[in-house]
């Protein structure tokens, strides 16, 4: 493990200096991804790395795991409280028309969370700017391969270091790296809503993924869920549809 950490670290340093940039950020949500690229980029860029934690209606537990991460991890670190520009911003739409706030209560539940996702992408990119650095994503191969992610936000970043790992071996990387025990022990949650957990909304574990990613056998009903999202989330890793006019 710690010789798949020092490649993925002269990877780092690589696109850093490709990019003539001058470090890396990360949004550090109080989770395990977020936690483990938090201390990569922490090895990568000691100096020059800079966590955000980013709260938006988000659980006091979450909050105080994040702040944990960045403290042991020892990298620099800013909160940016973005609980009222999200607010702000969805009491525009509502003013906008009545329709929209009426929607059906799952498609506004989701339309929600997808603008914290993404109000965090701009956040992120706005420090990025601010201080000449490359924004680190954390999605994971299986989060990836599920379309698990938020376009334009969660999946909007500069660099994927974790993309090739499934969850099980971003656990093992966590644990080799000495990221907190409570967050690698939480149960997985993208932080959308209240209450909400990964493995609860895709309708399968993360064990069943990795397993079919790395090509055991899987109960048919998770094969056919985990082909269904790939297959529904395929414009998620693809660039924009463009005309040709030719």
């Amino acid at each position: 493990m710690e010789k798949e950490i020092q490649t993925i670290v002269s990877w780092l340093h690589k696109k850093v200096k490709e990019a003539h940039a001058e470090g890396l950020v990360v949004g550090v949500s109080g989770g395990l991804d977020s936690a483990v690229v938090a201390y990569l980029i922490k090895r990568a860029f000691p100096t020059t790395s800079l966590g955000v934690i980013m709260p938006v209606h988000s659980s006091d537990h979450d909050v105080k795991d994040a702040y944990t991460v960045v403290q042991q991890a020892d990298i620099p670190y800013v909160t940016a409280d973005l609980t009222s520009t999200h607010q702000t911003c969805l009491e525009t739409i509502w003013a906008s028309g009545t329709e929209y706030k009426q929607a059906d209560r799952d498609v506004v539940r989701m339309a929600d969370a997808n603008l914290r996702a993404r109000l965090r992408m701009s956040t992120l990119y706005t420090y990025a700017a601010l201080k000449n650095y490359l924004v680190v994503g954390t999605d994971n191969k299986s989060e990836w391969y599920t379309g698990y992610f938020t376009k334009y936000g969660d999946g909007g970043v500069d660099l994927l270091p974790i993309v090739e790992y499934t969850k099980t071996e971003v656990w093992e990387m966590a644990a080799h790296l000495g990221v907190p025990q409570e967050v690698i022990d939480k149960m997985p949650s993208a932080d959308l809503w209240e209450g909400q957990t990964d493995e609860e909304e895709m309708g399968t574990s993360y064990a069943h993924i990795d397993a079919y990613l790395e090509g055991e056998s899987v109960p048919t009903e998770d094969v056919e869920k985990i082909e269904s999202m790939h297959k529904r989330t395929a414009h998620k890793r693809s660039i924009p549809a463009q005309f040709n006019r030719s």
